[in-house]
């Protein structure tokens, strides 16, 4: 059976559990004498949980994309933490939704895309790494913004955003200008930790379905519908 691993996890899904269990021999074997049994035994159930860990965040479990042509899916999983109106000039050009979501470490760290899109622009921003469950995080952590133009009425912009966290300090972004993605599509992932956002053009139309505090995955949970 195939271990659901993302191949954007590479090389860590290699070099930690080559290392860790590595480590962990030297300790059982190399540990002075007079080490209490203990304490050894601790430590190897410390790392065996570390190893696990390690394997459980870059997990890539398939997901069958919900068919609905009026929704934008969630492009990350996690946890809602703002919804907000915001002005977006730079691509959308006006008032914009942006909705928020928060990735904990233990949460699956692949992006997708919420329907079927074309990439416009990718633009990625150095900056700080403060905690990502802050909105204002997104104003100053290193992000990648993806412009995406909707290929399928309306044709709205779209922007999803990656953007680090305090613990994260690599944004994987594999989507390429001029490529066209289905809903739910694989373009990326974050590592260890941080925010994702959707940005909507406002509109009557657009009727957003989460509040603050959902919990949403990526590709499956519709977050904004249009009616």
């Amino acid at each position: 059976m195939r271990i659901p691993l993302t191949k954007y996890g590479w090389p860590q899904v290699v070099i930690f559990p080559v290392i860790v269990p590595a480590v962990m021999i030297l300790l059982f074997f190399g540990a002075h004498s007079t080490t209490p049994k203990w304490l050894i035994w601790t430590v190897e159930a410390i790392l065996f949980v570390v190893l696990v860990w390690i394997l459980s965040f870059f997990r890539d479990p398939e997901r069958v994309v919900p068919e609905e042509k009026g929704d934008l899916l969630a492009p990350a999983d996690g946890k809602i933490t703002d919804i907000e109106t915001v002005d977006e000039n730079d691509f959308i050009g006006g008032k914009t939704l942006r909705v928020g979501i928060f990735l904990s470490i233990f949460d699956v760290h692949i992006n997708r895309v919420p329907c079927k899109v074309r990439i416009e622009k990718v633009i990625y921003k150095e900056g700080s790494f403060t905690n990502a469950m802050k909105p204002e995080s997104g104003r100053v952590n290193e992000s990648n913004g993806l412009w995406l133009k909707k290929i399928e009425p309306p044709f709205d912009r779209l922007i999803v955003r990656q953007i680090s966290g305090a613990i994260a300090r690599r944004i994987v972004c594999r989507a390429s200008e001029g490529e066209e993605l289905v809903g739910g599509q694989r373009f990326g992932m974050i590592k260890f930790g941080s925010r994702t956002e959707l940005y909507v053009p406002m509109r009557d139309s657009v009727k957003c379905l989460v509040k603050t505090g959902d919990k949403v995955k990526a590709g499956l949970t519709p977050i904004i519908r249009y009616i």
